[in-house]
């Protein structure tokens, strides 16, 4: 059979927003090297790797680099996929084995509410440069199982923050995440997320970093249900949900490429 592959941008209700995606449905499996290949080939943020199974799908997610274990953005454009494709029913929940254990995504409304396991940050004391690299002296510093987490009280420096990346590049962790409160209204936090150790320097929207931030600042702000705003140059849009030892993330997501492999 044909192996499905789509391009979808995700986290955003128009295209050419948002966070792009590769997903590729397979029809049976396939090595890891090839997978990492056709990452590599396709150059997105991160591809997804959708296989059949008795209960639901496997699901992997790489960079042009390297394999990750948890990814928001790609999953939600993978289950954006399935229903577009008609692989699940309109009100069907999709069912995902992963690295990070079993996730699902169902619709209402319009949106897509993904169930992803939370990764609360913990204070610790920044690595060498890590500060001078995203110009945030004395804020600060967490560490989530993934990426550091930087908090600063300035949105605006936020946004024009101009991040060194090879000092970036040299801390062990998966990216560094910077957030702060927002000041636009109907928006509580925004984020900017930088891994240029794997293959990445900036990350549009990052799913799985508000994995960390919804716990982080429903604390802070007193509310479990939030929208937050990734402001990078694309920008994406999340409704985030704290519950418990898991979170909420919702998203849309618009489909701009459908083909077939040819290799």
């Amino acid at each position: 059979m044909p192996t499905d592959l789509w391009l979808v941008d995700a986290f955003t209700d128009a295209a050419f927003g948002g966070n792009p995606a590769g997903v590729c449905f397979l029809g049976e499996p396939k090595p890891d090297e090839w997978m990492q290949a056709l990452a590599r080939e396709l150059n997105q943020a991160e591809t997804a790797f959708l296989l059949r199974a008795d209960d639901g799908f496997d699901l992997r997610w790489f960079t042009p680099a390297v394999e990750v274990a948890l990814c928001g953005h790609a999953t939600l454009a993978s289950a954006h996929f399935l229903w577009a494709e008609h692989h699940l029913k309109p009100k069907a929940t999709a069912k995902f084995n992963t690295k990070s254990g079993r996730l699902t995504a169902k619709k209402k409304d319009g949106w897509i509410l993904l169930d992803f396991p939370a990764t609360p940050a913990v204070e610790t004391e920044p690595p060498p440069y890590l500060l001078d690299a995203v110009k945030a002296p004395g804020a600060p510093v967490l560490k989530t199982p993934f990426d550091y987490l930087v908090v600063t009280d300035d949105p605006k420096e936020l946004r024009a923050l101009t991040p060194d990346f090879r000092l970036l590049k040299a801390i062990e962790s998966r990216g560094v995440i910077v957030t702060a409160p927002s000041d636009v209204p109907g928006v509580d936090f925004i984020s900017r997320f930088f891994a240029p150790a794997v293959g990445i320097d900036e990350d549009p929207v990052t799913g799985s970093a508000h994995c960390a931030l919804t716990p982080l600042w429903a604390a802070r702000l007193g509310k479990s249900s939030m929208v937050a705003h990734q402001v990078s140059r694309r920008g994406g849009v999340l409704r985030v949900e704290a519950a418990g030892d898991r979170v909420i993330l919702g998203g849309q997501a618009v489909t701009v490429l459908k083909g077939t492999m040819a290799a």
